[in-house]
């Protein structure tokens, strides 16, 4: 069973078996900020089942990393609360979000049914723009939501608490699994994150996996410019496909998907 970890002050991650995903918790004077709502209106539930044991303070809102499923789909159950998002994340979940259902029921099918139950309720609380950043009040403590650029998506953004030195990344780095590439810009990825290291001031807490630090973000930033650099080097001709599938730093199960996108994002055939 997972308890809530303080990683700064009044700052808590709750980590999660399903996914292996960190929820946040950041408290106020007189509420409390949720980072990422789960995949459900179920697992979301848990979220609010789980809150009493830390603090009797209500949510006062809510921030989406980005407009994946498992960080934005249980959002419905913590209304009236305001959700905040970048824009293209709203987007995201209002475009694609009953593709994301249909596909990880197929893949999922137990938890089908909870799937089925999901009202999809995007960030009302939007920004936009391609290096933009808003500072908002969560009960008495500065929170600044930052988009630094495209990578696991095109709508990541970072959740930073200076006060207590904690950055929540959402999945633009992921601790224990290969990132997903599948909606990412794998040839501005390694920028976006050496971006985000620079901001690292203590706790890095990622979508998945341990919480790390700035040494982690690091390892991170490497891992993905390797993906591009090899990516690169097949479009020009210079390596098999084969060779580069046996140099990527990921299983060889998970190694050709971050190619093929970043190949196609070469070829120009990414938005």
């Amino acid at each position: 069973m997972s308890v809530w970890s303080e990683v700064g002050d009044r700052v808590f991650v709750r980590r999660y078996a399903f996914y292996d995903q960190n929820i946040g918790a950041i408290l106020g004077d007189d509420g409390v900020l949720i980072v990422d709502t789960r995949i459900s209106h179920r697992q979301a539930d848990e979220i609010l089942a789980d809150l009493p044991a830390l603090t009797p303070l209500p949510v006062r809102a809510v921030v989406n990393t980005h407009g994946h499923n498992d960080h934005a789909f249980g959002n419905h159950r913590f209304r009236p609360a305001p959700i905040w998002g970048h824009a293209r994340c709203a987007r995201m979940i209002t475009q694609t979000g009953q593709a994301q259902i249909a596909k990880v029921s197929a893949a999922i099918p137990e938890i089908a049914a909870d799937l089925a139950e999901i009202v999809l309720d995007p960030p009302d609380r939007t920004f936009d723009g391609d290096a933009e950043a808003v500072d908002f009040d969560a009960g008495g403590r500065p929170i600044e939501l930052r988009f630094i650029g495209r990578g696991h998506t095109d709508n990541d953004i970072l959740v930073l608490v200076p006060d207590a030195d904690v950055m929540f990344a959402g999945d633009l780095v992921e601790n224990g699994a290969p990132p997903f590439f599948g909606d990412g810009y794998p040839m501005e990825w390694p920028g976006t994150v050496e971006r985000l290291v620079d901001l690292v001031t203590g706790a890095v807490v990622p979508g998945h996996g341990d919480v790390g630090d700035r040494a982690f973000a690091v390892r991170s930033m490497v891992e993905i410019r390797t993906i591009a650099e090899l990516a690169t080097l097949v479009h020009e001709g210079r390596l098999p496909m084969s060779e580069a599938v046996v140099r990527t730093p990921y299983p060889a199960d998970t190694a050709t998907e971050p190619l093929e996108r970043a190949l196609a994002q070469l070829r120009g055939q990414l938005d």
